[in-house]
C-alpha cells in the first residue's frame, strides 16, 4: 500500500509541476523563424572557404582559422593529414604555420616528441574561414 501511495504521490507532483509548461512554451521563439518544424525553410546558401588571407582573430585566445579546404582531409584515431605540413619539419618545407608547442604537452605536462592525443582532431578547436553572414544576430565585440 505504501508503494502505491508514493506513486500516486510523484504522479500528482509530476502533473502539478507539468501544468506551468504551455505558459513557458508560449515565450519560446525559434530560429527557424514563422517555418514550422514539419516544414522545409529555405536551402541556405552556400559560402565557399576564404583562400588566400588568414582573418585576423575576433578575442585573445582564440584559435587560428584554417586558410584552406579541409572537407578531404583525412583525420581519425590513426592519421592526422593536417601535420603533414604543419607538424615539424614539414612545415618549413610547405611554409606552413607550426603547430603550437602547447600541442606537444600531455594532461600530465610531460612534453611529447609527437602531437598530444588530446590535441589531434584539430577541427575541435581549428575552422576553415569563411567570410559568410551571421545566421543569428551576433553582438560580440572583441577586447581591446
Amino acid at each position: 500500500m505504501r508503494h502505491h501511495t508514493k506513486l500516486l504521490a510523484a504522479a500528482l507532483v509530476a502533473l502539478g509541476l507539468g501544468a506551468g509548461l504551455p505558459a513557458v512554451a508560449a515565450d519560446v521563439t525559434s530560429l527557424r523563424g514563422a517555418v514550422a518544424v514539419d516544414e522545409l525553410d529555405a536551402k541556405p546558401e552556400i559560402w565557399g572557404v576564404e583562400e588566400g588571407k588568414a582573418f585576423g582573430r575576433a578575442y585573445r585566445q582564440q584559435p587560428p582559422l584554417i586558410p584552406h579546404r579541409v572537407d578531404k582531409y583525412e583525420v581519425d584515431l590513426k592519421t592526422n593529414q593536417c601535420l603533414s605540413c604543419h607538424d615539424w619539419p614539414f612545415n618549413t618545407e610547405f611554409g606552413a604555420p607550426k603547430v603550437s608547442e602547447t600541442h606537444y604537452v600531455d594532461r600530465q605536462g610531460n612534453r611529447l616528441d609527437n602531437v598530444a592525443r588530446t590535441r589531434w582532431f584539430c577541427t575541435q578547436c581549428h575552422v576553415p574561414q569563411m567570410d559568410a553572414p551571421e545566421l543569428v544576430d551576433n553582438t560580440f565585440e572583441p577586447a581591446r
